[in-house]
């Protein structure tokens, strides 16, 4: 098996790193950055959203486990002392494969011809560079409403536990192959309306976002940040990719919900 390890660059996760690296190598395991059967991450969610998108052209053929350094991750299921027993795992234990779904979104430009793809663990965020974000929202080529407001995020099931949540968002579980549109400070009285509700649509249905006007576009897609000018379009749906997780113990969605933000 060929594996790769990221780390999240602090002393504590790069000493981790090197351990296992040595361990798994004394397994006659074979490290390889390029081509990894396994990637291992450690440090915090950040760091496997970082591996994700270092590895994105080889989601069908990769795994991501987590090891997290910090506070509790949704995406880390070890911790430091578990080191050895994880390695033994990678090592010996054949794992279950575990599915989420991305979201897919596609940028189309006034020039035409020209588009740009990109893929989302987490979530993507729209706002305009001045002023207020104002689109048209399309839901399966018919238009649903005007937005106006501060902005909006569409996120996956695996990323509603991030800024979705802070925006009113539903809490998805990742099983659910959909993605939800959440609103940020939507502007509604006689003149503007919006339905002022997340939205979840399933993965047969497609988002399309135009702008009513001229400006340009701050785009997140997860912790990148991209300036679009000349948008035409921006395409949001599920994507036809889905990230793999590494499993090699029980690991309930709910659990890590509670542990996160409510228990002690």
């Amino acid at each position: 098996m060929k594996f790769a390890i990221t780390s999240k660059g602090d002393p504590t996760s790069n000493t981790l790193m090197q351990k296992m690296k040595t361990y798994l190598m004394d397994f006659e395991l074979t490290y390889d950055e390029d081509q990894p059967d396994i990637v291992i991450s450690v440090g915090g969610d950040g760091t496997l959203l970082y591996a994700f998108h270092r590895y994105r052209s080889r989601l069908n053929k990769t795994a991501f486990v987590g090891v997290h350094t910090g506070h509790l991750g949704f995406y880390a299921d070890w911790v430091p002392d578990e080191i050895e027993k994880l390695v033994i795992a990678i090592a010996k234990t054949p794992y279950q494969i575990v599915e989420y779904p991305l979201l897919e979104v596609i940028i189309r430009y006034i020039n035409g011809g020209r588009e740009a793809r990109y893929l989302a663990l987490n979530e993507c965020t729209v706002k305009s560079v001045e002023g207020s974000l104002v689109m048209d929202v399309e839901i399966k080529g018919q238009l649903f409403e005007t937005f106006r407001g501060d902005g909006l995020c569409i996120s996956t099931p695996s990323g509603s536990t991030a800024y979705n949540k802070a925006l009113g968002g539903a809490i998805l579980h990742p099983s659910l192959e959909v993605i939800q549109i959440a609103e940020m400070a939507s502007i509604n009285n006689r003149v503007f309306r919006t339905v002022g509700s997340p939205m979840v649509l399933p993965n047969h249905h497609t988002c399309l976002l135009k702008p009513v006007n001229d400006v340009d576009f701050h785009i997140t897609i997860d912790h990148l940040t991209l300036l679009h000018k000349d948008v035409k379009s921006i395409q949001c749906r599920v994507a036809s990719e889905k990230i793999r997780f590494a499993r090699f113990r029980p690991f309930p969605f709910w659990k890590r919900v509670r542990d996160s933000f409510i228990a002690d």
